[in-house]
Order: structure tokens, then sequence, then C-alpha cells
């Protein structure tokens, strides 16, 4: 295991297309901001199972003057989705399923506009438009993922293109999306803007209304990003940011700062696995009680991240013995990717269709494939209940780190369920025990709980663990043996910039991506 290592920028990412595509912006003078909306127009064409320009994203930005800014591209629901639209529930493919704004693009605008710009917006959506244009190779994730979910996604409007014949392409045949390529191109002399009020938001308005979806031009018309102040917890190591609501990134922080007040580490693998696995149910049974929409919570997230709050969620832990579980589970998947630059501004940035390949729908003009995150809301009264305009939960949540050494790191992971607890097993290997990125990213991981792709709520660890697996079950955790490097326990990766100017940059093993520095 090795991490990419350079002085002038560095980029991580799921897809090695996203990669060479970030950091070629970062080597033509541009910033990592503009190499992330590169990126994430590249991977939105070369991993569409996982994400795309129908999804959402959430960005942090840290500035070498140590300001971090957040960006919360979260879709708002239709006008016409209400309850009572819904008596027989939410589906979580199909027209009605799409019944939230894409808004990942207003967040890449939205993130162009915090910094000055170098480059014209045709130049980081150039290396899109190529790929939908002449054809993608299919991953093996892409293949295996297609064949698993087909049977409920091959009869959804559109959803042809993936599934040429009505069957699941194999990895390594060519898919194009001429349609996708004409939509880049006209974004790209246009502006981002013309998703939301141009001929994009005309064509996506009269097909959706056309196949039962619940979004009008309204409803594209008055969406907008927001610039949020981020969540953030001091540690002993030093301090975490992450998003705040609808996004669970308080889960994430709730869980390193529990684990904090812990005490010190301990050095026995078991000791550890259980501690961070404790820690994650308080966190959960928070964020599943109260995280929703912010206009309808009435929590305040930040008051969980005191040291009194964090110190008494602690002190529930105990040290040998597993507390009961399961509470009731999210769902979600997505990808993370992590970029630097020279200037020393980072990103953290996650972008997602929520299940795999979204609620199926992809429309003929334009090639976008929209999403599903409506599935996540609720009928039920409380904050995550379906209101027009309102915001579903949203698993996605990228983050960041200043340690107390100066080091700075971005770091995230796709995985639903998952994502706080791979971010726990990450920052605690590399910036507590002291294990290269590398390696902590590539470290055995466990996943307390469902994920995207599976129903059981058992303790999954990788075989790798060994004994451990065993002792953990002997502690009363009901544990499950997973296959090594799997994809259930996310794609991870991390960026960080050392004090004296050296960036290094490392992914998943388990995805199909890499790390690039120079």
């Amino acid at each position: 295991m090795y991490s990419a290592q350079g002085r002038a920028g560095a980029f991580a990412a799921p897809h090695d297309a996203a990669t060479r595509s970030g950091l070629s912006v970062l080597q033509d003078g541009g910033t990592a901001v503009e190499a992330m909306v590169a990126a994430a127009a590249t991977i939105a064409v070369t991993y569409p199972h996982m994400n795309g320009i129908g999804g959402d994203g959430f960005w942090l930005i840290s500035r070498a003057d140590g300001s971090v800014t957040g960006i919360s591209a979260a879709g708002r629901a239709a006008a016409l989705a209400t309850v009572g639209a819904y008596p027989d529930g939410i589906p979580a493919r199909g027209p009605r399923a799409a019944l939230t704004v894409p808004t990942a693009i207003a967040g890449w605008q939205a993130a162009l506009e915090c910094m000055r710009t170098r480059l014209p917006l045709s130049r980081l959506l150039r290396d899109a438009l190529s790929h939908a244009a002449d054809g993608i190779r299919v991953t093996g994730s892409q293949s295996r993922h297609t064949a698993a979910k087909l049977a409920e996604l091959v009869d959804q409007p559109g959803f042809a293109l993936f599934a040429p014949s009505g069957a699941a392409p194999g990895e390594g045949d060519r898919l194009a999306n001429p349609a996708l390529a004409e939509t880049f191109d006209r974004l790209g002399r246009k502006g981002l803007r013309e998703f939301y009020t141009g001929e994009t938001a005309r064509r996506h308005a009269d097909w959706l209304a056309e196949v039962g979806s619940p979004l009008r031009a309204g409803d594209f018309a008055a969406t907008r990003a927001e610039v949020v102040d981020p969540l953030s917890v001091g540690t002993l190591s030093g301090t975490l940011w992450n998003m705040p609501p609808p996004t669970q990134g308080v889960a994430s922080l709730m869980i390193l700062g529990i684990s904090d007040r812990l005490g010190s580490l301990p050095e026995d693998e078991t000791a550890l696995v259980h501690r961070l696995v404790e820690a994650t149910k308080p966190a959960f049974r928070l964020r599943n009680a109260h995280v929703g929409d912010p206009d309808h919570m009435t929590a305040r997230p930040q008051d969980w991240l005191t040291d009194a709050a964090l110190s008494d969620m602690a002190a529930q832990v105990d040290p040998a013995r597993a507390a009961p579980w399961p509470d009731p589970p999210r769902e979600g998947g997505t990808i993370w990717m992590g970029c630097c630059d020279g200037d020393g501004t980072m990103v953290s940035y996650i972008q997602s269709v929520f299940w795999e390949f979204g609620s199926g729908l992809v429309c003929p003009a334009t090639g976008v494939l929209f999403q599903n995150r409506g599935a996540a809301f609720s009928l039920e009264e409380g904050p995550n209940m379906l209101r027009p305009g309102a915001r579903p939960f949203h698993t996605l949540n990228p983050a960041m780190a200043r340690l107390s050494d100066g080091r700075r790191m971005v770091y995230g992971t796709m995985g639903g369920e998952g994502q706080p607890q791979t971010q726990a097993a990450i920052f605690t290997r590399y910036a507590q025990q002291g294990m290269p990125l590398a390696e902590a990213i590539a470290a055995p991981r466990w996943l307390l709980g469902r994920t995207w792709g599976d129903v059981s709520t058992t303790l999954k660890l990788e075989a790798r663990f060994g004994q451990t697996i065993a002792e953990l079950a002997a502690m009363g955790h009901d544990t499950e043996v997973i296959p090594d490097f799997s994809d259930l326990t996310g794609h991870a990766g991390g960026v960080v910039l050392h004090p004296d100017g050296r960036i290094e940059a490392a992914h998943d093993p388990r995805a199909d991506g890499g790390a690039l520095a120079w």
C-alpha cells in the first residue's frame, strides 16, 4: 500500500478517470474547487451506478487561512410532493421516486463562486463531455450492481441506456451517452444555471411530467445550493469538521468525540473496534430520532458535540460488553473525492443519486439519470416528514480535520450507514495510531447495521480480522463475517497536507480508482 505524494497538488477518487480529470485541472493552473468540479462531472459519467448530475452533493472547503466553508446541495421536494400524494408510501424506484430536484450542479456553481476561478467552465466539463460522447468502459462494480438490481430497474423509463438489450453490460463493455455529452456542451457554453432555467430544465420538466414524476419547471427554477457553517468538534488529536443536517455529519463527529472522551486508545484491536462500535450506537440513536430537514428540527446538533454531552454518552459505554442493537437503520450510497492544490486549498466532496442508479429514470433528451433521494422521506410527523420544499435526510457527509501538529486532512467514503463508521476507522488509525495513510484506508473494516445492497443489522467484519471476530462475539456483538475488501465497508480515500508543504493522497483498494499527486 502506498500514498501518492507531491507538492503542487493531489487528488483521490474512486474512479481513475475522475482522478486524472482532477489532477489535470490542477496541472493547468486550476484551483482545488475547479479540479473537484471537473472530477465530479467526469465521475458522473464513468461511475453512473453510484452518482450523477441528477443527484445531490455536499462540499467542505478548507483554505490556507484556516477558514472552512460548507456547501449543501440538498435537493428539495417538489411542490406537488405531499403526504397525500403518496397514500401507498414512497416508492424506491420509478417516476414517483424522482420527487426531489437534482441539486449537485447548483452546488458546483456555489463552490466556484466561493473562489476566484482561473479556468473556463468548458475546460472543467471537457473530460466529462468526451467520456459521454466516446463511451466509457464499464467497471466490474457497475456490471455487478446493474445485474443485481436489473429486475427493479429494467422497465424504468430510459434505463435501457445502462442495460442494452435488457441485460447488464459486462466488465469492459463500452457504453456511450451522447445526450449527456450534449448536455455538458450546453452547460459549458451557457453556464451551470442553464440546468435549472434553460433548455435543459425545460426538457426535464416536460419529460418528468409526462412519465409521472411530481417535479415541474418551477421546482427547478427555485433551486439553489446553500453556503452553510459546518459542524465541528474538538478532540485531543485536533479539530474535526463535517456537514450539518440534513446530513448525518453530526453522527460522524459524535463517534470520534465519544471515543476521545473514553481515554487513551487501547492497543488491542478487539478493544479498539469494540470502543468505536459502542460509540456508534448512541450517535446513531440521536441521529435517527432527530435529524432531518433543519427547517423542521427542534434539536440543535452542535449541542450534542459539547464536552459535557460527549462525556455523558461516553459514560454509557461498557468497555467489556456490547450494548443492545439494532435501532432503525438508514440506507444510502455515494462517491467521495478529495483534493488539495498548491495554494493549500483542500476540498472534501461527496456526490450521490442515493440507491444504485437512483430512481432508474434516464431522460432520453438529456441523458440525465435522476436520483431517488426522496425515498428517504418519512410519511410520519417529524423532521424528516415529506413536505413540499423539504430536504430529506442524507447519509452523505464529507469529513475534514486540522490535527494538532499542523497537518490538514480531508477524508470520506461512500456506504450509507457505514460512512460515519469508516470515517472513524480511518481517522483513528491514521491520526491517532500513526498508521500510514494508505494502510489506514486499506486495513480491515467493519459495519454495524445494514447499508446499501444489504438488509441484515449485524456487526459485519472483514475476514482478515481473524481471532478478533470471535472475541467480539464473546463480548456480546452479533457478528457476521464478510469477504475481505468488501464493498459493504465503503470506498474510502484521504488527502493530507503536511506542515512542510508535502501533499499525500490515497484511495481504497476496494474501489476502481486511486490517488495521484504532482
